[in-house]
């Protein structure tokens, strides 16, 4: 395949934590954290025609954790989500628009810091899952890959929360959900306020994210797409997979009608795993959905 460009600055840094998940079964470390290895393989990097800023290397994962401990690996989250802050910032200096491969859905800290130091941005926030679990809705609070859109917004322990007095780093207003198919979750984010689109309602989205995320009082927001987000049916290879989400084609149209709005500042992508996708089918289909929405 051909390196088509754009008028963007892609660059491309590797994100591979999987401190935020619990281990899939006894002595298992979760595999997401190979995913940008199996993207890579793709050719993306040289597909998007991008910059290549290398990886930052997570703290060690540790698989103990009991109930009562608070965040699993929370210390070492809160300590990586300022070293990629750092990292972000950087590329964004030098007129970067970066690419996060992760990783966990607990990368999103790293960005949401960086860009809170910067100013007021949003959030798009495309997940098979709203990720909002936190005191005020539930009993126990556990692993940070459930727990990142409500830590970005403010809910949960100050040392993941408030780094730099920079609480909360997006605002509820700020944040628009969209593909989640959970009725619960999609309950919890209604009486919280934050905007949402479920995955079978995606005609106004257009409308709906530009309402906002295109206001003026923002200086442009931040994209996290977990790769749950599309259908079990055509990648299955991630730690939930959750029936009724989107096809390729609807994925890389909404991608697009983001990156078509003003203020897009980054985008991340999470939670393949490749550990469940043996033949690398399903990376080779997320790295056409990347390089499809980002070249065009």
């Amino acid at each position: 395949m051909n390196i088509v460009t754009t008028d963007r600055h892609l660059v491309i840094l590797d994100a591979p934590s999987n401190l935020g998940l619990r281990p899939p079964a006894p002595g298992v470390v979760p595999g997401c954290y190979k995913a940008p290895w199996a993207l890579r393989d793709t050719g993306l990097v040289r597909r998007l025609g991008a910059s290549d800023a290398g990886a930052l290397v997570p703290p060690r994962y540790v698989a103990t954790w009991k109930p009562g401990d608070g965040v699993r690996n929370g210390a070492a989250i809160a300590a990586y989500a300022r070293a990629l802050a750092g990292r972000v910032s950087g590329i964004r200096r030098d007129g970067g628009f970066p690419v996060l491969l992760g990783g966990d859905c607990s990368i999103l800290l790293g960005p949401a810091l960086a860009l809170r130091e910067a100013g007021r941005y949003g959030l798009a926030y495309l997940d098979a899952h709203a990720d909002f679990r936190h005191l005020g809705n539930s009993p126990h609070v556990g692993s940070a890959a459930g727990e990142d859109l409500a830590l970005v917004t403010g809910r949960g322990e100050d040392y993941l929360t408030d780094i730099g007095g920079l609480r909360p780093y997006v605002r509820d207003e700020d944040v628009i959900v969209l593909g989640v198919r959970d009725e619960e979750d999609l309950r919890d984010i209604a009486d919280s306020g934050l905007a949402y689109v479920p995955a079978g309602d995606l005609d106004d989205l257009r409308d709906r994210a530009t309402r906002v995320l295109g206001r003026d009082e923002l200086d442009g927001f931040w994209i996290h797409v977990d790769a749950d987000v599309l259908d079990p049916s055509i990648l299955p290879a991630v730690d939930s997979p959750t029936p009724g989400g989107l096809d390729a084609a609807e994925l890389t149209e909404l991608l697009r009608t983001l990156l078509a709005l003003p203020g897009a500042a980054g985008l991340e992508v999470t939670i393949l795993d490749p550990d469940l996708d043996e033949d690398g089918s399903q990376s080779a289909l997320l790295a056409d959905i990347l390089v499809a929405a980002l070249t065009g």
